[in-house]
């Protein structure tokens, strides 16, 4: 389902945190993004050490964690987003911990039940992925990795090779968080330089939180990501801030 959306247009994919700040709040702010142009959805699943996200993120996972938001609650939440919207593509955004602890089959059979169509894991190297991606595929779940600017080309190659449909661009070095700009040329280089050697979409994200940044990043790349920026009024409950920004990142894509 998901590499069908990139054959539509350039996909607007929005982040947000599953029971945050409630289970009801998260389910609206899904609906929010969904109705007002997201093409797919990333769904956050709370964990305890969240290394690779900012602070806005982190806070998020925090408050989630607290709460009790376990996996199998996220699950409740995207069966019922699922529901809604049947035919939007859900991503699941875990860290691996949560994978193990079920188990790779349990964790897909269950995720697909609930209207998963793929996986993002950030701490989850392609050397290691191989079983998740076996398993997952067979459970008919997409598997996305990730490249940074700090990629090697052996290491696009291999990334090349084990993501389904697109590969997830780290536009910077560092953490999840909103930022006023990007180092633009070097970021367009870079998806340049790797678009030279698969034949994979690429879509990016980090640090996006603007209009004028999926515009730029919509002249290069194949789809735009956005999480903190949706994460901070998400906390807020501000939906009407948040119908404002993802319209606002729709309609500057190109």
């Amino acid at each position: 389902m998901i590499g069908k959306i990139f054959e539509i247009k350039k996909p607007l994919i929005c982040y947000f945190m599953a029971g945050y700040p409630s289970v009801e709040d998260s389910i609206k702010t899904a609906e929010v993004l969904l109705e007002n142009g997201a093409d797919i959805l990333e769904v956050g699943f709370p964990f305890s050490d969240p290394v690779a996200d900012g602070i806005t993120i982190q806070a998020a996972h925090e408050k989630a964690v607290k709460d009790g938001i376990t996996p199998v609650k996220v699950f409740e939440i995207t069966k019922t987003i699922k529901e809604r919207f049947p035919d939007k593509p859900l991503i699941a955004m875990t860290y691996y911990n949560p994978i193990f602890k079920m188990g790779e089959e349990n964790f897909c059979k269950i995720a697909r039940e609930n209207g998963i169509d793929g996986l993002i894991v950030p701490d989850l190297p392609p050397e290691e992925g191989e079983s998740l991606k076996k398993i997952a595929n067979q459970y008919g779940l997409s598997v996305i990795f990730l490249l940074a600017p700090t990629s090697h080309e052996k290491r696009v190659k291999l990334v090349s090779n084990m993501s389904d449909n697109f590969i997830y661009y780290v536009s910077i070095t560092g953490i999840t968080g909103e930022r006023e700009s990007l180092p633009w040329q070097e970021l367009k280089s870079k998806v340049e330089e790797i678009k030279k050697i698969t034949d994979k979409k690429i879509a990016v994200g980090f640090g996006v939180s603007k209009g004028e940044h999926a515009k730029i990043i919509s002249s290069f790349a194949d789809g735009v990501i956005v999480g903190s920026a949706i994460v901070k009024l998400q906390g807020k409950k501000d939906f009407e801030g948040l119908k404002s920004l993802v319209k606002e990142l729709h309609d500057s894509i190109s």
